[in-house]
């Protein structure tokens, strides 16, 4: 089972350049993530989920690619490719895989306008290494809520505190 992690920012730019930060460390095998969801909360209040991969779209690709090959069978390729995405489409949009959609509700829900939160199923991590890493650009992001053990969550905390005053003691100097 994964661990979860959701990390605060000020801004969801932070977030996203975590997130692109984490992809590029899962390349290296510093990590291995189940799921990275950005969630953003806007200035008006609404909450938006910015998915790591968009199931629509992967779905009615996989879809458009099946119909047309079944479409072929049936000398009709354009009308099973039509079909087919569309079928893709829709059963893209309603599997949920992940984190679950209405936990990321939850949590945007608790942030404050123009904030984001960077949700994180972790399948397993050099977690010194990945923090060591993510220093430069998220110097002040808060652990906001986790299913770690009090031991690991308390080292998270001090790792993520100790980033927070080596980012303040660089910026002052």
């Amino acid at each position: 089972m994964g661990q979860l992690i959701v990390l605060g920012f000020d801004k969801a730019e932070e977030a996203e350049d975590v997130r692109r930060e984490l992809a590029a460390l899962q390349q290296e095998h510093l990590i291995a993530l189940e799921d990275a969801v950005v969630v953003v909360r806007g200035d008006e209040g609404k909450v938006e989920l910015r998915q790591a991969v968009n199931l629509t779209a992967a779905g009615a690709v996989s879809g458009g690619f099946w119909g047309t090959l079944v479409g072929l069978i049936f000398l009709n390729p354009l009308l099973g490719a039509a079909v087919g995405a569309g079928v893709g489409a829709a059963s893209g949009a309603l599997t949920d895989l992940g984190i679950n959609d209405g936990f990321l509700r939850e949590v945007g829900d608790t942030l404050t306008a123009g904030s984001a939160a960077l949700c994180l199923l972790v399948k397993e991590a050099t977690v010194d290494r990945v923090v060591e890493e993510l220093r430069r650009h998220a110097p002040h992001a808060r652990l906001l809520r986790t299913n770690l053990s009090h031991k690991d969550e308390s080292h998270l905390q001090e790792l993520l505190q100790k980033a927070s005053r080596e980012a303040e003691a660089l910026r002052l100097s």
